[in-house]
């Protein structure tokens, strides 16, 4: 394999698994348009997502989540169910990428893959969460804007400058690093929010009521 197809191989699988983290529909969606109108060359191990049903699915899940995710409250319980979504289809993701190869590379790819997008969505949660507690919802309509524009160029850039792509991906990764207690506790309060609505959370004994 040559140093280009490797470079563009590397950024599609952390590409693809990097965005899944934030709106798994509208990658499966993009890759599915692009591919089928030629616009890109996916491999035979992604060609699946250029099915029309699988666009079509991606396309309503996508109308979905763009309403759900501006609506605060609505959108940490949504990104809560999505850990159950976007993590295992980010780890898919990242293994087809990497086209027709040794099984035991597409294992390492997706459990790579799955991580990267744990990473990713870790940090949206955590920042919704944080931006909830802000009564106004404007500043849920421009995170979830900037999120889905970040999507859609994070993919264009995978394509068209894979080096580009894989240098902000680094820089991602680092700050994720350094920003991982602040992470640990957003889910914690999502958590812990999702459990209070269904009842799931206990007052703590000091805002019991003493007999």
């Amino acid at each position: 394999m040559e140093i280009q197809d490797l470079l563009q191989t590397l950024a599609l699988s952390a590409g693809v698994a990097w965005a899944s983290g934030i709106n798994v529909y509208a990658v499966l969606a993009a890759l599915g348009l692009a591919g089928s109108f030629g616009y890109v060359d996916l491999p035979s191990t992604l060609e699946v997502v250029q099915d029309p049903m699988v666009i079509g699915a991606s396309l309503v899940m996508f109308v979905v989540q763009f309403f759900m995710d501006k609506i605060p409250g609505v959108d940490s319980f949504w990104d809560a169910l999505h850990t159950f979504i976007r993590i295992p289809a980010g780890a898919v993701l990242a293994a087809g990428a990497v086209g027709e190869v040794d099984p035991a590379l597409m294992v390492a790819a997706g459990i790579i893959g799955g991580t990267i997008t744990a990473a990713t969505h870790a940090t949206k949660a955590s920042s919704r969460a944080m931006i909830n507690t802000s009564p106004e919802p404007l500043s849920n309509w421009a995170a979830s804007f900037t999120e889905d524009a970040m999507v859609l160029g994070g993919l264009w850039t995978v394509f068209q400058y894979p080096v580009v792509f894989l240098g902000v991906f680094a820089v991602f990764i680092l700050i994720a690093c350094l920003l991982l207690p602040k992470l640990i506790r957003g889910i914690r309060t999502v958590l812990r929010r999702i459990g209070s609505w269904f009842g799931m959370t206990q007052s703590k004994p000091s805002e019991q009521t003493r007999v």
